[in-house]
């Protein structure tokens, strides 16, 4: 059974009689259908079923020339909302299935994010139909199935525009050591040098949490898992409609990227709004905009 059925209010599911009845629903009773050629005698095939705004469980498989449909695997998913970042982005075929990874390579946060990709069929027809694929942007949103809300670090005006003008300057450091730039290289080497005795004279008599604003970084094993730590900027409750069960929707803005996380309201600790901030771990998923 998935891990992140429980994150779209599919936890109280018992057994693989269950979770096989719900994917047959999900299949009959679909709210969106797409199909690729593949091969001569086999299509390549996704279901999806809404059970909620926005979020979901899709199904893919192969459907033979008797329209019989024979299923590879399955993902609950949570679309979300808005743009996260136009930087490159860069896709990898899964090695077991078909299905796909995105890399995105965002100055922001220093690291390749790696993301589970959602509209996989579109992907395939864009490049049947071309073999230069153009992206224009990708649109990021993570499954949660817990977390905790933590108070804001309290900033004023001029911290806040001195944090702003620190990243603006970290993300052009990072463009020119990209491309070789010693000095580039040196500055940053010196910067995080900086950083951790800073950080370090601190932790003697505060909590990290007091120190660190906000944070992503890969978590587990899994290449598109991450703990995170952001600041709420949006928040509202939705319904599954099938369970009943009460879903956050939060929109966070994680070390200057802004994306939407859905989260069972019963597996918070403390009581979201907007300004505190969200720690919890979450499964990366992504649309990419073509």
């Amino acid at each position: 059974m998935h891990q992140y059925l429980k994150a779209i209010g599919f936890g109280s599911l018992r057994g693989r009689k269950e979770l096989n009845e719900l994917l047959d629903k999900t299949r009959i009773d679909f709210s969106h259908h797409e199909l690729v050629g593949q091969e001569d005698e086999m299509d390549f095939c996704e279901y999806q079923k809404e059970y909620g705004a926005g979020i979901g469980i899709a199904v893919y498989g192969d459907m033979d020339i008797h329209e019989q449909f024979h299923m590879q695997y399955y993902y609950p998913y949570f679309i979300g909302t808005g743009i996260t970042s136009y930087a490159d982005v860069y896709i990898e075929k899964r090695m077991d299935r078909e299905s796909y990874v995105g890399i995105c390579e965002d100055m922001k946060i220093g690291i390749s994010l790696i993301f589970y990709m959602q509209n996989v069929v579109e992907y395939l027809k864009e490049r049947k139909r071309t073999e230069s694929i153009k992206y224009k942007s990708v649109t990021l949103s993570g499954l949660c199935d817990g977390g905790t809300v933590l108070l804001p670090v309290r900033k004023d005006k001029r911290q806040e525009k001195q944090q702003k003008e620190e990243v603006h300057n970290r993300m052009m450091l990072m463009s020119a050591a990209r491309t070789g730039d010693p000095a580039a290289i040196e500055s940053l080497t010196l910067d995080d040098i900086d950083t951790y005795s800073k950080v370090s004279r601190r932790l003697i008599s505060e909590d990290v949490f007091t120190i660190v604003d906000t944070y992503i970084m890969p978590y587990g094993i899994e290449c598109d898992r991450y703990s995170i730590l952001g600041e709420i900027l949006n928040i509202h409750r939705i319904e599954n409609e099938m369970t009943r069960e009460e879903l956050y929707i939060m929109s966070l803005e994680v070390n200057g990227l802004t994306f939407d996380v859905c989260v069972p309201a019963r597996e918070v600790v403390g009581e979201p709004a907007v300004g505190r901030r969200f720690k919890g771990n979450i499964w990366m998923q992504g649309i990419i905009n073509f």
